[in-house]
């Protein structure tokens, strides 16, 4: 358990007799980008709000960071950030407001705050638009300020589904320098969804493919290669579930997890 961020044992989610989620374990390191694959169906949506306490499974066991994210969801909640795949961020308000509501709701301290969010505005290339109202910026810039503000409680472990969506792929690239930069200097770990086989293939250590509710294979890019004897990530996925990775829907569902998410951290 030492070298494992979050453990998933045996985990199984349904919704009458639909089984979402069968029976999966797997583990993340500390430290470690992984990177979750799937189509459409497969159970990444599910997973995800399993491990970020919004969704209670059906049975098997989920640690983050040690807790038990069933037993103690206020604990495993203080120990990770997230970024949702539709924005999340009030346009209403500057960057800076934006930020300080963040910190209100995890009770930091005026002086962290202050501190804390300076570090990561300028990190992202934002401090001199802190004083600027969101619906000014760019898609990307929103993106980066979406980072900067689930980084400000120092989490352990970073959430992200699909963070490049919809961004043009200079926006994107720059997106996971700024992603890999974060997760050399703070050792955070990073938890992502993709549907994007190059990003997953440049940038995570791991990766799991979930087909049906069920992890079909774990590994590195090239491990998952050799296993499936192809020549490059996306056929192997493809080999391994006969399935195509296509753009990813279910937005509005992600708006109402990240009003549930809001909501439970009051």
């Amino acid at each position: 358990m030492d070298s494992n961020i979050i453990e998933v044992k045996n985990l199984i989610k349904k919704f009458g007799d639909f089984v979402a989620v069968d029976n999966i374990s797997f583990e993340v390191k500390k430290g470690e980008i992984f990177a979750f694959l799937g189509p459409n169906g497969a159970g990444k949506t599910t997973t995800i709000k399993m491990l970020t306490t919004l969704l209670h499974p059906t049975s098997g066991n989920i640690r983050l960071n040690s807790f038990d994210v069933t037993k103690q969801s206020n604990q495993a909640r203080h120990s990770f950030g997230i970024v949702f795949q539709d924005p999340s961020l009030d346009t209403d308000l500057t960057a800076l407001e934006n930020m300080h509501i963040h910190g209100v709701l995890y009770d930091l301290p005026n002086d962290l705050y202050r501190s804390r969010a300076e570090e990561l505005l300028k990190m992202v290339e934002l401090w001199d638009r802190r004083n600027d109202f969101v619906r000014e910026f760019s898609g990307g810039m929103k993106r980066r300020l979406e980072i900067a503000r689930g980084l400000l409680h120092h989490p352990k472990v970073l959430f992200l589904d699909e963070p490049t969506l919809g961004l043009d792929p200079q926006t994107r690239n720059h997106m996971w320098s700024y992603i890999q930069d974060l997760n050399k200097k703070e050792g955070i770990t990073v938890f992502v969804t993709t549907h994007y086989m190059e990003e997953a293939d440049k940038v995570a250590g791991r990766i799991a493919v979930i087909d049906h509710g069920k992890i079909v294979a774990q590994g590195s890019s090239e491990e998952l290669k050799k296993q499936t004897g192809k020549g490059s990530l996306e056929e192997a996925f493809l080999s391994l579930t006969g399935h195509a990775i296509r753009e990813e829907g279910g937005q509005s569902e992600f708006k109402q997890m990240a009003k549930l998410w809001q909501g439970g951290r009051r």
